[in-house]
């Protein structure tokens, strides 16, 4: 029943902070230069250390970092790929739906945090989730801005805003089926760090700038960052 509760509590949260982005099109590119800030504050202050947690007394910190890096490059792999490969309509069109992909894929992940934490204790289990639902809020912000900045539709949107609200569900249930090895955990997170870190640094915060008064945006940049900061360090004042 707790763990209903809490998924519950994701979809809630993710739905609303993408329903937020619907509404305030029109300063776009103010959300989005906070979505940048809170994408990247994701991967420093939350998937990075998260991943050396988890994974560096079995591989090393060093190696952790590696894979942040693998996968900030292999991110960029992909990115040229659909650059190279269609015309710079259909390019700019599947950019979104893949970037919606990682940031569903990285909630989905949460789940899987939420149900193995409370496997080794309800204690940790409670404090992953404040964890999870202190950064819910700007995941279904990123979802619909980077589905709706690359041209799509406002039904595709919110699909994706649907499917990464369910996301943090799915995962939690699927930890009643299997247990992942905490070093193997590691190296996802610092996977998924390196994602974020080329969305928010390639993609989310140029397109913030474009034709925009410059010093509104990085305020708004360093506002996301700097709230998922304080989120981060105030789960970690409660443990």
């Amino acid at each position: 029943m707790l763990l209903l509760a809490i998924a519950c509590a994701a979809f809630v949260s993710t739905t609303a902070g993408g329903l937020l982005a619907l509404r305030l099109q029109d300063k776009l590119h103010l959300i989005l230069g906070f979505s940048a800030g809170a994408v990247i504050g994701v991967a420093f202050f939350d998937l990075m250390p998260e991943s050396i947690a988890f994974g560096a007394a079995s591989h090393g910190a060093a190696s952790i970092i590696s894979c942040t890096a693998a996968g900030f490059l292999a991110y960029l792999v992909l990115d040229r790929m659909f650059l190279f490969h269609g015309s710079a309509r259909a390019h700019d069109g599947d950019r979104g739906p893949m970037g919606a992909a990682v940031l569903c894929a990285h909630s989905y992940l949460d789940g899987i945090a939420i149900g193995l934490a409370f496997q080794a204790s309800h204690a940790i289990g409670l404090v992953v989730t404040i964890g999870v639902l202190s950064h819910d809020f700007s995941d279904g912000i990123n979802t619909m801005n980077i589905v709706l900045k690359h041209h799509g539709e406002r039904r595709r949107a919110l699909a994706w805003l649907f499917a990464d609200a369910l996301a943090p569900a799915l995962g939690v249930a699927s930890t009643f089926f299997y247990e992942l090895p905490q070093n193997a955990f590691g190296i996802v997170l610092a996977l998924f760090a390196g994602f974020f870190l080329y969305i928010g640094a390639s993609d989310l915060i140029p397109e913030s700038f474009h034709a925009h008064p410059k010093f509104l945006t990085t305020a708004m940049t360093l506002a996301g960052a700097a709230v998922l900061y304080l989120a981060v360090n105030l789960v970690a004042g409660v443990v």
